[in-house]
């Protein structure tokens, strides 16, 4: 808990100190992002540099007048087959990304003007889970839920039961008819 409370903090940190301009994107490990570049065409003249980390590394380069679009791999090559190049707008997709593909993101659009755009991509990892585990919490919660309900019913009847043993008067029942009858005289 302390730990994540100060990879929150330092992360905001670094965003509003050093990183003012820079897009925050945050994806869970597994899935695919795509680093917009706000360019709807790509001109003739543009040529366009993906750099990934503090070394900078090249990771793609489009060349649109001598329709060049390349991606590359960094030494430990851990985008191997998982970058996608927009030949139309120049985005960055990056595929089944993983946590090591955390880092800072920028992309260079040099033509008629220069313009640079950075990002900050934040990858969470998924919790690895025993399927092992997920079958027994399973099994035991319907066990408590059954011994649970087998509770209730049971203190219901025995509720029930009470009440139908709890008459402690006696009743006498009469036929109505015979109730008001004079009694016959005994002639001696």
């Amino acid at each position: 808990m302390f730990h994540s409370f100060v990879f929150c903090f330092l992360s905001f940190w670094c965003v509003v100190v050093f990183c003012k301009g820079m897009k925050t994107v945050s994806v869970m490990e597994g899935d695919s992002v795509t680093l917009q570049t706000n360019v709807t065409e790509i001109q003739k003249e543009d040529l366009l540099m993906w750099k990934f980390g503090a070394e900078k590394s090249l990771i793609a380069e489009i060349n649109a007048e001598a329709r060049r679009f390349n991606t590359y791999d960094v030494p430990d090559e851990r985008f191997r087959d998982r970058l996608q190049l927009d030949h139309q707008t120049g985005s960055l997709t990056i595929t089944n990304i993983r946590t090591e593909h955390t880092g800072h993101y920028e992309v260079i659009i040099s033509g008629k003007t220069v313009t640079e755009y950075r990002f900050s991509v934040m990858v969470y990892g998924t919790a690895h889970v025993n399927p092992v585990l997920i079958s027994t919490v399973a099994t035991g919660s319907l066990l408590t839920i059954a011994v649970v309900w087998i509770f209730c019913i049971c203190k219901r009847l025995r509720k029930t039961a009470e009440e139908v043993q709890s008459c402690e008067e006696q009743v006498t029942y009469a036929d109505p008819t015979y109730c008001n009858q004079n009694s016959p005289k005994t002639v001696r």
